[in-house]
Parts: structure tokens; sequence; C-alpha cells
């Protein structure tokens, strides 16, 4: 293998919600009359999401898909805030919306600018491949980051969402780069490592935790991408 692209996810693994979502929740569900515990709300986000449907709109007009996007998260936000009254929810959710497509509302790891950086230097195309909405291109250029990618591929507006070996592929047709001449990071098994292996690419896991490595090719931090894909 010639190694020529590296593929990134985008949240937990380059950047991650100042704070919690739980704690961001709450505090503009505040704003809006209605007080709940961040740790709570924390919980029901994660159960929510993980029983949503994919966040991809197969078939749908370029033009409709920022409004089933808002759809999508306007569903879930009402199931994580099941049983509770608001005056006007539809104000609530419009500016928990808008406050997640400030990139003030994210924090970049530390690894990631110097890891992007190193990568471009050697003449690599970097790209990100994220389960994300169609403001993933506002955040990244805010956090100063979206110069490193030659593309940024939203499931959103990509029509699939990993693990579907499509999102890959898309992406690498993009970067103009064959599958075996690739490699994709990211912080979920089942997206990440095994939804590349399913497009033809190597996949390696990101575990920031300080759990025991999974089973899979694994990096601690960026940075340590850097030395393992040097030798491959």
């Amino acid at each position: 293998m010639s190694l020529r692209s590296v593929l990134f996810d985008a949240g937990d693994t380059l950047f991650r919600v100042r704070g919690s979502v739980g704690e961001v929740y709450a505090t503009v569900a505040a704003r809006h009359g209605v007080t709940v515990a961040p740790a709570e709300i924390e919980q029901g986000f994660r159960t929510a999401f993980r029983r949503m449907p994919p966040l991809a709109f197969p078939g749908t007009a370029d033009a409709d898909l920022p409004a089933r996007e808002y759809g999508w998260w306007g569903e879930l936000v009402a199931t994580v805030f099941q049983g509770r009254r608001f005056a006007d929810f539809q104000a609530f959710f419009a500016e928990l919306f808008e406050y997640f497509a400030r990139a003030e509302s994210w924090e970049l790891f530390d690894d990631v600018i110097p890891t992007l950086g190193e990568l471009r230097a050697r003449g690599l195309r970097l790209a990100i491949v994220s389960n994300f909405d169609g403001r993933l291109t506002r955040i990244c250029e805010g956090l100063g980051i979206a110069h490193y990618f030659a593309t940024i591929v939203m499931s959103g507006r990509a029509g699939a969402a990993k693990p579907d070996p499509r999102v890959f592929e898309l992406a690498l047709d993009r970067v103009g780069v064959r599958a075996e001449d690739a490699v994709h990071v990211g912080d979920s098994i089942r997206e990440d490592v095994d939804g590349a292996r399913a497009a033809g690419l190597r996949g390696i896991l990101l575990q920031r935790t300080l759990q025991p490595r999974a089973p899979s090719e694994c990096v601690r931090d960026l940075g340590e991408l850097c030395g393992l894909v040097s030798m491959k």
C-alpha cells in the first residue's frame, strides 16, 4: 500500500462539545422556563441518539436537505425533553440548533493542529467523513481547520451515514484516491473502523480514554497516528 490519504471522523475525534451536551441543553432550556438536571438530559440524549435513524436522506433534493436535517434534530430533542412543557418548544429548539452551529461551542483537541499540519506536510490528502449535518463546514471554518481538508463529507448531505461504505467511497472519489491507499481514523469501532474496512480502507480506532486498548488497530491520540501511518 502506498498511503496517499487520511480520512477523519469529526466529533470526539477532531473536536468535542465545550462542557457537555447535557449542560448545554439544560442551560438553554432554563432560558425557556424549563429546569432539568444536566446528567439526566445527557443520559436521555445518548439513549435517544442511539435509537434515531441514520442522519442521511437518500433521494432528497439538495435544496430540501437543510430542512430534513433540522427536522431530524428536532425529533431527537423533542424525544429527550418528552413530558416537559415549553411555552414555545420551537423557539427553544431554534436557539439550541444555532448554538451548536457556532465554532465557539466546540473545542479542538490539542493534538489536532500539529497532526493535520504534519500529515499535510507529507503530501497526504486529508478529508473528513462524519455523521453530521451541514453545520459541520461552518464549525470547521470557525475552528480554523477547514483548509487542511480537500473535502468534508457530511452524512446529512451525502445520502448515506457511517458505517455505510458509500459515504467513505464518496470521500475517496472526491480526493481521487483508491481505498487501498487510504486510512480512516475515528472514535467508533462500528462506524469508523468497521465502516472503513467494509469500504476497503484501513480503519484505525482513536481511543483517548485510559480503558484497555481495543482489539482493533488503535491509537491513544492523533500524534500516535503520524508514527503509525509512516510505517505503512
